[in-house]
C-alpha cells in the first residue's frame, strides 16, 4: 500500500474560514454604514459656503458710505444703499431664498472702520450654520 495525503479541507478549517470571512465583512460594512450616514455632510458645507460667498458679494458690492446721508426710508435690500445697512441683519432679511435653504441660520456683522495697512476699511463678517456646522466668510470694504 501506498500512503497518500487526502487533498481538500477538513471540516473545522472550513469553519475557521467562514468565522474569519464573517467578520471582515461585518467590519467592512459597518465602516460603508458610517461613510453613508455622513455623506450629506460634504453638501451641506458646500451649499453654507455658496450661501454665505453670495451674501458677501452683495454686500460688498453696495458703496462704503451713506450715498444719501439719510437712513431713513431702507427697509428691504432692494432699498440699503450702503454696507452699514447690513450689519445686524439675520434671516429675516432674506425672503427671496428657496425654502430647501430654510435650515440655515445667517448672521451679518459690520464692523467699524478701522485702519488697515493705512487704509480704513469696514469688515464685514457673514456667518451661515446650519447644525453643528458653521462657515463664516470675511470681506473688507474701503473707501477709494
Amino acid at each position: 500500500m501506498t500512503n497518500r495525503r487526502p487533498s481538500g479541507f477538513t471540516l473545522i478549517e472550513l469553519v475557521i474560514f467562514i468565522i474569519i470571512v464573517s467578520v471582515a465583512v461585518v467590519g467592512i460594512l459597518s465602516v460603508m454604514n458610517t461613510v453613508v450616514k455622513s455623506s450629506a455632510d460634504p453638501m451641506i458645507r458646500k451649499q453654507a459656503a455658496a450661501l454665505a460667498d453670495s451674501i458677501l458679494e452683495e454686500i460688498l458690492l453696495k458703496p462704503y458710505t451713506d450715498p444719501d446721508a439719510t437712513e431713513t426710508g431702507e427697509t428691504g435690500r432692494d432699498n440699503y444703499d450702503d454696507v452699514d445697512d447690513f450689519n445686524g441683519k439675520t434671516n429675516a432679511l432674506f425672503t427671496d431664498l428657496p425654502s430647501e435653504l430654510s435650515a440655515y441660520v445667517i448672521n451679518i456683522a459690520v464692523a467699524s472702520p478701522a485702519a488697515l495697512n493705512g487704509v480704513t476699511m469696514k469688515k464685514i463678517t457673514v456667518t451661515v450654520t446650519n447644525g453643528a456646522d458653521s462657515i463664516s466668510m470675511v470681506g473688507y470694504r474701503a473707501s477709494y
